[in-house]
């Protein structure tokens, strides 16, 4: 459905993979898991084109990918967190003009690095509306900078990113004003939404998570 484009970002390009439905709906930000743009966040895109959105996936790793776990750590922690901002920002800024989105709003959505990357990105620009699944910034953002609002979708089982690590986040997030909403899926372990990865996946738990995310996009990014 979708296709790679180049978008201006960081004072050059960066490119991404963008899908969109037939007509105009709201702008999604995907952010992609530290295996890089794989087929997976690809489809994504294209899942989100079909409910209403356009939706555009950064290439964080410049083409690379991997399905090593110790190279995706290091290509993860080998990324200049300014420098990915600007291509994220590039994404969404990109998103806002098109004439597409317009009126609409511009959210985003990241899978575990890309959760956190997704809190990161509306400390940068007036995102409408972040979900995070499993991710959470390492170096906590000037979380006072969020515009909009914010859901979690956590395993019961993760050492990374667990409810209880998120909590102090949505607390602080709360205290700011902002409308924050946060579940916890029974029986699930990190990742669980990736259904390229069935060693982890969890159909009911995914597929629960995708329609709260669909269903939260859509009430603060979608103009009555």
């Amino acid at each position: 459905m979708g296709q790679m484009i180049d978008f201006p970002a960081n004072g050059g390009t960066c490119s991404g993979y963008l899908a969109a439905p037939a007509g105009k709906g709201p702008g999604v930000v995907v952010i992609q898991e530290w295996w890089g743009l794989v087929d997976h966040i690809k489809d994504v895109c294209d899942r989100f084109a079909g409910e209403g959105f356009v939706a555009l996936a950064p290439d964080l790793y410049r083409g690379e990918t991997t399905s090593e776990p110790d190279e995706a750590g290091k290509k993860m922690m080998s990324l200049n967190i300014e420098e990915v901002a600007k291509d994220m920002g590039g994404a969404f800024d990109y998103l806002q003009i098109n004439a597409m989105v317009s009126p609409f709003g511009v959210g985003c959505v990241g899978f575990c690095m890309g959760g956190a990357l997704s809190l990161v990105l509306a400390t940068h620009r007036p995102v409408g509306a972040a979900v995070t699944y499993y991710g959470l910034p390492t170096r906590e953002p000037d979380y006072s900078k969020v515009q909009g609002a914010v859901l979690g979708h956590f395993a019961e089982h993760d050492d990374w990113a667990s409810e209880e690590n998120a909590k102090p986040v949505f607390d602080k997030l709360k205290t700011l004003g902002l409308e924050v909403d946060a579940h916890k899926y029974p029986g699930t372990s990190h990742a669980f939404f990736n259904d390229d990865r069935p060693e982890v996946y969890v159909k009911e738990a995914a597929e629960l998570s995708w329609q709260r995310t669909v269903d939260f996009l859509k009430k603060h990014l979608v103009n009555d």
